[in-house]
């Protein structure tokens, strides 16, 4: 099949296109207001961009249902600070739980039962729960093109702080694997990290 995505005419009952861009890493973004509430969303637009030094990337396109900017957006570009939290297959109901549509100055963490961790370097809490934490301070908003329901936006920030748990580094390199960290598909699917395999580069 073909399809224009300018004129949406797949056919098909809902869009294909994010189910096609796979597996999309779960970026579980902890911000805090300018009045100290603490917001915990997961965004699946969400990459690394750089490495030296470290930088990434979280998109929070759309708006709330009130048509306000995403908190996680207004509270990055407001105070300078973001953790990242790595969303793992024993997080995922935690996860889903934060994706929820709650009014502004709800604390997600505590609404899905999860426990605060302070940072070093940024106010924003870190998910105790969750075994490797980034804390970033914002560069950025690249504001993209947007239709007219939209709002899209790219959040940049620089790593200034990793928290690995200390189990997690065997023989000098860090077994992501056994986490089994989770990742978007398309529709409500997710997809489970829990094998991998390596090949050299080419000389």
């Amino acid at each position: 099949m073909f399809y224009d995505p300018r004129r949406n005419d797949h056919g098909l009952p809902r869009d294909p296109f994010k189910s096609l861009i796979v597996p999309r890493p779960i970026g579980w973004v902890t911000t805090i207001s300018t009045a100290g509430a603490v917001n915990l969303a997961p965004f699946s637009f969400f990459n690394a961009v750089a490495e030296a030094p470290p930088m990434v990337m979280f998109a929070p396109n759309g708006r709330k249902p009130d048509g306000a900017q995403k908190d996680s957006r207004v509270n990055a570009e407001a105070t300078g600070e973001f953790v990242l939290n790595l969303a793992t297959h024993a997080l995922r109901e935690q996860m889903n739980a934060t994706s929820s549509s709650l009014p502004a100055g709800v604390d997600e963490m505590q609404f899905a039962g999860l426990t605060p961790a302070a940072a070093r370097h940024v106010k924003p809490p870190r998910v105790a729960e969750s075994p490797v934490h980034l804390e970033c301070r914002y560069l950025q908003t690249v504001v993209l093109p947007s239709s007219a329901h939209g709002a899209n936006a790219v959040i940049i920030g620089e790593v200034v702080g990793i928290h690995i748990r200390d189990d997690l580094i065997k023989d000098g390199r860090v077994d992501i694997v056994s986490t089994r960290p989770i990742a978007r598909l398309g529709y409500s699917e997710y997809a489970v990290i829990d094998g991998k395999f390596r090949m050299p580069f080419p000389d």
